[in-house]
């Protein structure tokens, strides 16, 4: 699924980003052909794969503010290691081990029981379970 440049346009507007130059780039990168799993580092070798002239601390930035915004959910499955994922729906996730490769884990094959109560005052926003896997 390819997404228009006219679709980037909008998409940004309708989280209130402007669509800046590195912002639309970025954004088809990430958005442009269906769900994703990336790390920034991931993000800027591929941008600058593509000919786009943009820092690290850009595509840093720029993950934040999506996600921020709601485009985007940050998954930290190695510790300093964070991926942001494009699907933003409740989900859980396989890493593949040593590759550290993220893939989703479809909705219907996992459930999580026993959640405890939250405080007063809070409620349960996502529930992130990560299944590490490794050759057999």
């Amino acid at each position: 699924m390819d997404v228009r440049t006219a679709d980037i346009v909008e998409l940004l507007r309708q989280a209130g980003l402007r669509p800046t130059r590195q912002r639309m780039a970025l954004g088809q990168l990430l958005f442009g052909s269906g769900d994703r799993h990336v790390s920034a580092e991931m993000l800027h070798a591929e941008a600058t794969s593509c000919g786009e002239h943009v820092s690290l601390a850009t595509v840093y930035n720029t993950l934040h503010q999506f996600k921020r915004a709601g485009l985007l959910r940050e998954l930290a499955i190695e510790g300093s290691k964070t991926f942001f994922d494009t699907n933003t729906s409740n989900h859980s996730h396989f890493l593949i081990e040593p590759e550290g490769a993220v893939i989703d884990i479809p909705s219907d094959q996992i459930s999580v029981a026993g959640l405890p109560e939250p405080p007063e005052g809070l409620r349960i926003a996502h529930i992130d379970v990560v299944v590490r896997l490794v050759k057999a």
